[in-house]
C-alpha cells in the first residue's frame, strides 16, 4: 500500500520524532551558556573566569546541535509533505491556523519592547525613568538620522515585500522561473538589510548598557534583526525547495508560511522606523 493511500485521512498523525527533545536540549544548552557567559558573577565572586569559560563551552555545541536538529527536522517535514502524503487539505488548514497564532505571539513579543520604549519616551520625568534633563532622547545621547541608513533599510525591506509577493503570484500561476527569481532577490535583499544594520550598529553613539534609550533601541531593533535572519533562512529553504520542484499551485504551505513571516517582519520594521528612529530620535 502506498504512503498516499495509507494516510488518506485528514488527521495529522506522523511518526514519533526525536527532534523536539533534542532541539529543546540544544536550545537550553545554548541559552544557558549565553546567560552564564554574560553574567559570570551569578554563581558568586571569584568564579567569573571559570563560569565564563563554561558558558563558551556550552554555547558552541548547543548552537551546532540546534542547527543540525533544525536541518533534520525540516527534512522530515518536507518528506511528510512531498513524499508521504501526510499534508491533506484539513492538515494544511490546521497549519495555517498554527502559523497565524505564532505570528500573533510574535506581535505580543514586540509589543513588550514598544511598551518599554513608549513608557520611557512619553514620561521621561516619571520614576523609574527620571531621565537626565527630563527629555527624550536623554541628554548626551546622539541618535541616528532616520533618513540615512534606516530609511535605506526601509526601502530594502519594502522592496523585498514586493519581490516575495511576486514570487507567490508566480507560484500560483505555475511560473517556476519567476518563483525562483523572486525568492532569490528577496534573499539578497534580506542579506543586504542585515549587513547594513550591522554597519549601523558599529557606528552607534550609544551602547546597550548606557541607559534606557540604548537598551530599548537595541532590544527592539536587535530582535527584529534576528527575525530578519530567521526569515532569510526560511526563504532560503524555500528557494532550494522551489528549485527542486516541491511547490505546486494548490499545495505550497511551506512557502506561504515563509511569505507571511516575511510580511510580518516588514510591518514590524515600519513601526520601528516611524516610532524609534523618526519620532523617538
Amino acid at each position: 500500500m502506498s504512503a498516499e493511500n495509507a494516510h488518506a485521512h485528514d488527521y495529522h498523525l506522523v511518526d514519533p520524532s526525536p527532534w523536539p527533545v533534542i532541539g529543546a536540549v540544544a536550545a537550553g544548552a545554548m541559552f544557558f551558556g549565553l546567560v552564564v557567559f554574560m553574567h559570570p558573577d551569578f554563581f558568586g565572586d571569584g568564579m567569573e573566569p571559570t563560569i565564563s569559560s563554561l558558558g563558551l563551552w556550552l554555547i558552541a555545541p548547543g548552537t551546532i546541535l540546534l542547527i543540525i536538529t533544525a536541518w533534520l527536522w525540516w527534512r522530515d517535514i518536507i518528506m511528510e509533505a512531498e513524499y508521504q502524503g501526510f499534508h491533506k487539505p484539513v492538515v494544511q488548514l490546521g497549519m495555517r491556523y498554527g502559523m497565524a497564532l505564532f505570528i500573533c505571539s510574535e506581535v505580543m513579543f514586540f509589543a513588550a519592547f514598544f511598551w518599554a520604549f513608549f513608557g520611557a519616551s512619553l514620561f521621561p520625568r516619571e520614576l523609574p525613568y527620571d531621565l537626565p534633563g527630563g527629555v527624550w532622547p536623554p541628554e548626551g545621547v546622539v541618535t541616528f538620522d532616520a533618513f540615512g541608513l534606516p530609511f535605506m533599510n526601509t526601502l530594502i525591506l519594502l522592496l523585498s515585500g514586493v519581490t516575495v509577493t511576486w514570487a507567490h503570484h508566480a507560484l500560483i500561476e505555475g511560473n517556476r522561473r519567476d518563483l525562483v527569481r523572486g525568492l532569490g532577490i528577496t534573499i539578497i535583499l534580506g542579506i543586504c538589510f542585515t549587513a547594513l544594520q550591522a554597519y549601523e550598529y558599529s557606528h552607534a553613539g550609544f551602547s546597550f548598557s548606557g541607559g534606557i534609550y540604548g537598551s530599548t533601541f537595541f532590544m527592539a531593533t536587535g530582535f527584529h534583526g534576528f527575525h530578519v535572519i530567521v526569515g532569510t533562512s526560511f526563504l532560503t529553504v524555500c528557494f532550494f525547495r522551489a528549485r527542486a520542484g516541491h511547490f505546486k499551485p494548490d499545495h505550497h504551505f511551506g512557502f506561504e508560511a515563509a511569505a507571511w513571516y516575511w510580511h510580518f517582519v516588514d510591518v514590524v520594521w515600519l513601526f520601528l522606523f516611524i516610532c524609534v528612529y523618526w519620532w523617538g530620535g
